[in-house]
């Protein structure tokens, strides 16, 4: 930024705020910091990557998962190895992973997979023998040997606070955003909750990635929400038979579920598509307050004996499984991918409040798409500082760091 406007008097205390500590929130503010001299998080939690970034598969995709949805397919199959490379220290390979087509109720056969796995260019081949036999033959149509890793959340947590400490972005942990409104001079007041104190600060640039949380913000600040579907999810923790320590199994495509390692606690999570959810809800007129309730309040007896007792009917082996925990989280996704199981970035200009963003991410992996987004955003429109209209460039590829 120009020394000159460096030496203004500031308009805002801050140039860009993400409201949003996760780590799609964590990335975009590294992404802004490439722009901005002053860049701020909001976390309402105690420490960063604490909700959703933690309570997940912890699957690196490389496109498997969506026979589905094509174009998420070629992005995850564009983003893997880019991911890989990134955080080569968070990334648990060391597990082999496998899917299996079952012979019932799925929505692709056999041939079907492998025509798509070739079209996107993904590598492909028939299991071993040996793990082969663990699937039910009555069941499973065909088990095939495939590339995909998982990630260790706390290990991502640190590099990120590396990343924010190295480029100068200032955290507000314990920092609840309430509400925003547009101040007379054009910047936008954010309002949060810090030591039971409300507090204000004054930005040029709100984007709001906080995902259960998204349309409370909005609702809150009287801006127009998103339509999210929202569900109360459960995945089970198990410790696994020594036959499945070194493996991931998915059975697709449909009502199905996947056994994946989770490095934070050295077991698998297991996520089964009709019992992780244990209730769902769209945008209602309180839905400001039934997010939160679902995570804090409601009752959250486990689902387990019914996903283990459908997944043994595939694998049978899955039986020797034992429960240990459960990780719980608000899932919110876009209705539309409920038809094709797409997971596109939601990147999305407020119409009232138009330098107010929200931001919606549906698995780490895309966080590249959002870099996309964002520099869509940045060249086709002048950002203001401080009454300095300027056009910025475009420079994901080269940080200014």
């Amino acid at each position: 930024m120009d020394r000159q406007i460096r030496s203004r008097k500031r308009s805002s205390d801050f140039d860009a705020v993400v409201i949003g500590g996760g780590f799609f929130g964590c990335k975009l503010a590294l992404y802004l910091k490439e722009e901005f001299d002053r860049v701020l998080i909001l976390e309402r939690e105690l420490d960063l990557l604490q909700r959703a970034s933690y309570a997940n598969q912890a699957r690196v995709h490389n496109g498997y998962h969506y026979p589905r949805s094509l174009l998420t397919a070629l992005r995850s199959r564009a983003n893997f190895p880019r991911f890989v490379r990134e955080y080569r220290e968070c990334i648990d390979s060391s597990f082999e992973k496998y899917y299996a087509i079952s012979k019932l109720f799925s929505k692709v056969n056999v041939r079907q997979f492998e025509l798509f796995c070739q079209r996107v260019g993904i590598p492909l081949k028939p299991a071993p023998p040996q793990v082969q036999k663990l699937f039910n033959s009555q069941a499973i149509e065909g088990v095939f040997q495939t590339q995909e890793y998982a990630f260790d959340s706390t290990k991502l947590k640190k590099r990120i606070w590396q990343d924010l400490t190295k480029a100068e972005i200032k955290v507000g942990l314990n920092s609840q955003a309430i509400r925003v409104r547009e101040s007379h001079d054009q910047n936008i007041s954010v309002y949060y909750l810090s030591k039971n104190n409300i507090k204000k600060i004054k930005t040029k640039y709100v984007f709001n990635c906080t995902y259960a949380s998204l349309d409370q913000i909005l609702k809150q600040s009287n801006l127009p929400t998103v339509p999210l579907k929202y569900e109360l999810a459960e995945m089970a923790l198990v410790e696994v038979p020594p036959l499945l320590k070194n493996k991931g199994i998915t059975v697709m495509c449909g009502p199905f579920f996947s056994l994946m390692p989770f490095p934070p606690r050295g077991l698998h999570t297991l996520s089964h598509v009709r019992y992780t959810p244990h209730y769902y809800w769209q945008e209602t007129a309180d839905l400001s307050v039934r997010s939160h309730e679902a995570y804090s309040q409601i009752s959250r007896k486990t689902n387990y004996p019914f996903a283990i007792r459908d997944a043994a009917r595939y694998l049978p082996i899955v039986r020797d499984c034992q429960y240990v925990d459960s990780l719980w989280e608000v899932k919110t996704v876009l209705p539309q991918s409920e038809t094709d199981d797409s997971r596109p970035i939601l990147f999305q200009q407020n119409p009232k409040l138009t330098n107010f963003y929200s931001v919606l991410g549906g698995k780490i992996d895309n966080i590249y798409d959002l870099a996309h987004e964002l520099d869509t955003l940045l060249n086709k429109q002048e950002l203001e500082v401080d009454g300095d209209r300027r056009l910025f460039r475009v420079s994901r590829g080269s940080s200014k760091r």
